[in-house]
């Protein structure tokens, strides 16, 4: 009798990783192609992307849309569309109100939300003429709460709209489109801001239930799960991978109810 496949299991389907040589898209990249997946990346930097066990290699701004669409078409007609987009690529700086103008608001947009678009949107046609595809967006728990950020924090949230658009529309066509929102993810990006503030960590763990920050596999596992057949009934839904954050206080239950016991 033959072994059913895993439903988990991504052997041969192809997959784009946009973001690819950052923290999360490296551990993104080692899950799918662990799951048997064939990986393209995308960065905006070549040499983000080197040493890395990549079918192919895209590099583009997430602010050029005609070259994007361009990069991408060509991709296609030479490889076929995608079976999977993970949009992974994200910025910010802004981390509060008073760090925001302008240029930042239409930067952190432009980038994070517009951006995902640009890429999305020739992925998912060429999807859609296949007979279908699933789109994973790597949002954040900024975009289901307020955790500072705020140009950042309405881009991931537009991310969260835009994948159920895509899943209410779309889905007659074969389309899934799911968001995985990470809270504080333990990449290199902490590690500045550790350095200078070596005490940071124990302001910031207090808020999570866990007790600790999510590793990149923690939110690549979910993104290949949304991305998988195992998920194949699930669609519009947005995940947080998040130790607990968005849950709840926990801070409040125990500086306030517990009276800092």
């Amino acid at each position: 009798m033959a072994e059913t496949p895993s439903p988990f299991r991504m052997d041969g389907k192809h997959v784009l990783i946009t973001g690819a040589g950052g923290g999360i898209g490296r551990a993104l990249t080692q899950v799918f192609a662990e799951a048997g997946a064939v990986v393209t990346g995308a960065d905006r930097d070549p040499t983000l992307m080197e040493g890395m066990d990549l079918a192919h290699r895209l590099v583009f701004e997430l602010t050029e849309p005609d070259t994007i669409a361009k990069i991408i078409s060509s991709h296609i007609a030479l490889h076929g569309a995608p079976d999977a987009l993970i949009s992974n690529a994200g910025y910010t700086r802004g981390e509060v109100f008073e760090q925001v103008d302008n240029a930042v608001w239409a930067s952190e947009v432009e980038i994070n939300l517009n951006g995902a678009y640009y890429v999305t949107h020739p992925v998912v046609e060429a999807m859609e003429e296949k007979g279908g595809g699933s789109v994973v967006f790597v949002s954040s728990v900024n975009g289901l709460g307020h955790y500072g950020n705020p140009a950042y924090s309405a881009a991931k949230a537009g991310l969260i709209s835009f994948a159920k658009g895509l899943a209410v529309e779309r889905g007659y066509r074969g389309i899934r489109a799911n968001v995985v929102c990470p809270g504080s993810v333990r990449t290199p990006a902490w590690d500045h801001r550790i350095a200078a503030n070596p005490e940071l960590l124990d302001k910031v763990l207090p808020h999570y239930p866990l007790g600790r920050m999510v590793t990149p596999e923690e939110v690549a596992r979910a993104a290949l799960f949304l991305a998988s057949p195992a998920a194949s009934g699930i669609t519009g839904a947005a995940i947080p991978v998040d130790a607990g954050l968005t849950s709840g206080n926990l801070r409040f239950v125990n500086e306030v109810l517990k009276g800092g016991a």
